[in-house]
């Protein structure tokens, strides 16, 4: 059975409130750096597409594997 709890709850509220969905939310919320700032990752149109690729797996992007990088980008930031 998944372990549905949410380790940053204050973190998911604040997303939510912004406007993000559950799934997204609860993601960024139950990252092993929940709620520290400074992350350094490169931009998805600094990388390639094989990367952004891979964190649309991650996400459970579906038909991720008929996207171009673009498409990729969109619904990675739109999920």
């Amino acid at each position: 059975m998944p372990d549905n709890r949410i380790k940053n709850e204050k973190q998911y509220e604040a997303l939510r409130e912004k406007g993000y969905s559950k799934e997204k939310s609860a993601r960024i919320a139950n990252t092993p750096n929940a709620g520290k700032k400074g992350g350094h990752a490169k931009r998805y149109e600094d990388r390639n597409k094989k990367d952004i690729y891979e964190e649309a797996r991650k996400a459970d992007i579906k038909g991720r594997s008929k996207m171009s990088k673009e498409q990729l980008i969109h619904a990675l930031r739109n999920n």
